[in-house]
């Protein structure tokens, strides 16, 4: 073969082992990418398999607790050979003195008084001995009793005194004057003042729903269907309280701290949806400035972060909340989020036979706790991390119900002093924790590091609080009516609950009697709607 020949052939050679290299390199890209596919399956599979083991491990605790059968293994229980394997050194809880026993003048000194003497009979007041009729000396108390009247019902007719001049009459003028009848608080209807704000009592007060009423009015001796109470409520909530309720609004936006929260509800006629869609009573209240206090709940049919942004526009301040993304949303606000939420996270992450020891206490609980003393390296190598997290969000609540009674300002430099290092130590742990990203513990530690600042911001402002807990309380409140009422019909009839339970919170919560407050508001408000000095 001629050299040029050869070089040809060559040529090809070297072309065809390029493109056997090429091939090859294609092949181990592609098997690297496979391999690094595969690691990130099995990484999510062992998540999602810690995560679903620990869900069933929880399904099978509530299922089937704990048994007073206890298997035998060496002649020891499960029970015992777990206590002898883990030794945890706890510090003993003590109830906190309760105050004294209530007094009956404590309980019943708002009540009037009725004396009622027992007169000694006309044939007992001649001596036994010597029939001599006998003086009065004096009387002596006996006892006290509580006595109740049940509630009365009357029909009353409204009649209208029509008086004529005489003098205009010889003329055959017709002058003639009306007396000035109260305004009807709904047209046409038999409804008053008086048991619309008994039906708005026993709803939103005392969560009663209105079917139970409507048997308690039968015992009462009359018929009052549920659906002209419902209708009553709507009624009055959108052309009473709702100008009061948009004055509270007003004033809540005007305030520097508010609590917020949601739950949620459900609404079987709602345009655009089906009665088994969600939907959601938001709710607001003030915080601890010491001001008035004001409770507003806020009907939306989504759980969307532009609900709580459409309602709280216009206020520029503190927001405590929980950790959900939607508060996000708010503008020129700072987020302060609750570690009551972040300490339940680690809590639920404690095994289930070392959860029932623990307690989670509030700042106002009637339990109290001695003071913690966070774990040293050795007592830490004899807890779960849960455990740990969970000493270090208690002993935040201890310190933090120390300062209770302190005024803001003091409260924030002690703060400073005392529950600082706490944080700092706390982060600094947290670090060295790598958890099962789909475990229990691994949601706590993420939960707590995607809050790292919300979390410490209630340190800015001494009227802050540590926990969201006093807006939870009031959503609460509507969970309570809710387990009762179970739905609402009509969008209407969410909307004017949302405003009754405001106004009925809101009282409740400036120490109001709600019935005579619901009474007053009922009584005067049909003349005061369009005036502002009336509302106000």
């Amino acid at each position: 073969m001629d050299p040029k020949g050869q070089n040809i052939l060559f040529r090809s050679q070297l072309e065809q082992k390029d493109l056997m290299i090429q091939m090859l390199s294609e092949r181990l890209n592609e098997k690297d990418e496979m391999i690094t596919d595969l690691k990130e399956t099995i990484k999510d599979l062992k998540e999602t398999i810690a995560g679903l083991q620990e869900t069933l491990n929880e399904f099978q605790r509530k299922l089937f607790g704990t048994s007073s059968e206890k298997t035998k293994q060496d002649g020891k229980t499960e029970d015992e050979k777990s206590e002898e394997t883990v030794t945890i050194t706890v510090k003993s809880h003590k109830r906190t003195t309760r105050k004294a026993k209530a007094t009956r003048e404590d309980q019943y000194g708002n009540l009037p008084i009725r004396k009622e003497v027992i007169p000694l009979s006309e044939e007992d007041r001649h001596c036994p001995y010597c029939n001599s009729l006998m003086e009065y000396v004096t009387e002596t108390f006996v006892r006290e009793e509580l006595r109740i009247t049940p509630a009365k019902v009357e029909r009353i007719h409204y009649y209208q005194e029509k008086w004529q001049c005489p003098e205009c009459k010889k003329d055959g003028d017709g002058t003639f004057a009306e007396s000035k009848t109260p305004t009807a608080l709904i047209p046409h209807s038999p409804a008053s003042p008086s048991i619309v704000a008994y039906v708005a009592m026993e709803k939103i007060g005392l969560a009663m729903p209105y079917y139970r009423q409507e048997f308690l009015m039968q015992q009462m001796g009359f018929t009052l269907p549920r659906e002209t109470m419902a209708n009553w409520i709507i009624y009055v909530a959108e052309n009473y309280f709702y100008p009061i309720y948009d004055r509270l609004h007003g004033e809540l936006l005007k305030r520097d701290l508010v609590h917020a929260d949601e739950t949620t509800c459900q609404v079987l006629r709602e345009k655009g949806r089906t009665a088994e869609q969600i939907s959601y009573m938001w709710l607001y209240t003030t915080g601890n400035d010491a001001l008035a206090p004001i409770i507003l709940y806020d009907y939306q049919p989504s759980r969307k972060g532009s609900c709580a942004q459409n309602f709280l526009e216009g206020f520029h301040g503190l927001v405590q909340c929980d950790g959900y993304q939607g508060y996000n949303k708010l503008e020129d606000v700072i987020l302060v989020c609750c570690l009551a939420h972040a300490r339940r996270k680690f809590f639920e992450a404690v095994p289930a036979s070392r959860r029932k020891k623990l307690k989670l206490l509030d700042i106002n609980s009637d339990v109290a706790i001695e003071d913690i003393d966070l774990p040293d390296e050795d007592e830490a190598k004899q807890l779960f991390p849960a455990e740990i997290g969970l000493l270090y969000c208690n002993k935040l609540f201890y310190l933090e119900r120390t300062l209770k009674e302190l005024d803001p300002e003091e409260r924030k430099q002690q703060r400073a002093v005392l529950e600082q290092p706490v944080w700092d130590q706390f982060w600094n742990w947290l670090d060295t924790i790598h958890p099962t990203g789909g475990s229990k513990l691994g949601k706590a530690v993420n939960y707590a590091q995607n809050h790292h600042d919300t979390l410490m911001n209630y340190l800015l402002d001494g009227r802050c609080e540590i926990s969201n807990n006093r807006a939870e309380r009031k959503a609460k409140s509507y969970a309570i009516g809710r387990k009762a009422f179970l739905f609402h019909t009509s969008e209407a009839g969410a909307g004017a609950s949302a405003v009754m339970y405001s106004i009925v919170e809101t009282a409740k919560a400036n120490n109001l009697n709600i019935f005579q407050y619901l009474y007053t508001v009922l009584l005067y408000m049909p003349d005061y709607t369009n005036s502002s000095a009336g509302i106000e």
